[in-house]
């Protein structure tokens, strides 16, 4: 397999097709609400999950057999049902129409493999062993975790804002691209993690 090409998507208004609407299924699309995507999910039985999400308007849920016809207008298939004979079918019909599509749990029907993520904010860090090891992935990201914590969010916010201002100066580019750097420094993050802290001088233990 040629090596994969990781990239982060922008999925706000585009739709996006579950077929399934189980356990599995709930997991991926609770990944998906937040994306902004119009979220279209199709399955003969929905859990009670789903089916509020589809109540509440985060979702559209048709519980019935999926038709070719759902992929119309569709960006990014989804596929999570117990059935081998449906997966096959709505992979194929993907690929037919030139679809990305990943059916859960089976590497050689995917076009793209879901990561092991870790968010800190606008911080994500996503890994990926092509479908070969999840397991080992899932252990990296709880690495991860411990490594990037909590504050990282403030900071990447923080940054965020500062590079705005510092890119609307009148400074000269070499200034600019000096001031960004040091701003994204390790010792940057201490001093902003000492600021938000409370400090416990003078305290009686």
């Amino acid at each position: 397999m040629k090596t994969l090409f990781p990239m982060f998507v922008k999925l706000e208004g585009r739709t996006v097709l579950v077929v399934g609407a189980g356990r599995i299924a709930e997991s991926k699309i609770s990944g998906l609400l937040e994306t902004g995507a119009r979220i279209h999910v199709v399955a003969l039985q929905a859990n009670e999950q789903v089916r509020g999400w589809d109540r509440s308007g985060h979702i559209k849920l048709e519980e019935r057999a999926f038709l070719p016809a759902d992929l119309d207008g569709v960006s990014l298939v989804v596929v999570a049902t117990s059935s081998f004979e449906t997966n096959e079918m709505v992979f194929r019909e993907a690929q037919g129409r030139g679809i990305l599509c990943n059916v859960v749990d089976v590497p050689e029907q995917c076009d793209f493999y879901y990561p092991a993520v870790v968010r800190r904010g606008d911080l994500q860090i996503a890994i990926s062993t092509s479908g070969q090891s999840p397991s080992l992935a899932q252990k990296l990201r709880q690495q991860l975790e411990k490594q990037f914590g909590p504050a990282y969010a403030a900071w990447v916010a923080e940054l965020g804002e500062t590079r705005r201002e510092v890119l609307r100066s009148k400074l000269d580019p070499e200034r600019k691209r000096y001031l960004l750097h040091s701003l994204a420094s390790r010792a940057a993050l201490e001093v902003m993690v000492s600021e938000t802290v409370p400090s416990t001088k003078g305290e009686v233990g």
